[in-house]
């Protein structure tokens, strides 16, 4: 098969996907809704070494649905959860890529729409800087992260996301007494309908830190 057939395929499977999931979730939040429930599922209720093969599939799925609805930062914010848990999956310098382009996805949801998803995209991007290694090997910053992180608790202060994830910052920072008052919020925060597996999830693993943390912290 000559090049130009080749690309002529891939172009044309490209649009297939993305049309199969516009007519499959109708909209942009069927799509997000779509994308949401697959990664607790994985993330959740799946073997961790089936992980980074069912996240990848879901990444096209979500690639898809960035490009049937290129004007929505929700499916954006989407694309790149899927890519950092991919990343987060297959782990070494092959994830630092998938990273990148996580990052790009936040940063552009970012430009439409600052605080779409109640501050996600301020959440998840600042949970990339502090995981991903510093310079000279990829782009981590902690200032970065803090501030990120920050930004997403003041758009949703309760939540139980931006709340686990400053705690985890904190924890990781050396700083276990003050993640305590952020890992207990989480605990505290009140149910997302809809989202009852990624709450118990969550919930489970802020429990577990906070564990660590009132250990460390004396």
């Amino acid at each position: 098969m000559s090049l130009t057939r080749i690309l002529q395929f891939a172009a044309a499977a490209c649009t297939a996907l993305a049309l199969s999931v516009t007519h499959a979730a109708g909209t942009a939040e069927d799509a997000v809704r779509e994308l949401q429930q697959q990664w607790e599922i994985i993330k959740y209720r799946t073997p961790a070494g089936q992980h980074e093969k069912m996240f990848e599939d879901l990444a096209a799925r979500a690639h898809a649905a960035v490009e049937a609805f290129p004007d929505r930062p929700e499916t954006m914010v989407w694309e790149g959860i899927i890519l950092s848990s991919w990343a987060g999956a297959k782990g070494g310098m092959g994830a630092l890529g998938l990273a990148k382009k996580a990052k790009a996805r936040y940063e552009a949801a970012m430009k439409i729409k600052p605080d779409v998803l109640d501050g996600s995209a301020y959440n998840s991007l600042g949970v990339l800087y502090y995981k991903v290694p510093g310079w000279p090997v990829g782009f981590g910053n902690d200032k970065k992260a803090r501030e990120l992180l920050q930004k997403a608790l003041a758009v949703n202060p309760q939540g139980i996301d931006p709340n686990y994830f400053y705690g985890e910052y904190l924890f990781e920072q050396g700083k276990p007494a003050e993640a305590i008052t952020y890992l207990q919020r989480a605990l505290q925060a009140p149910a997302r309908p809809g989202r009852e597996i990624a709450d118990t999830g969550r919930r489970e693993e802020a429990r577990k830190l906070l564990d660590e943390a009132r250990r460390k912290a004396g």
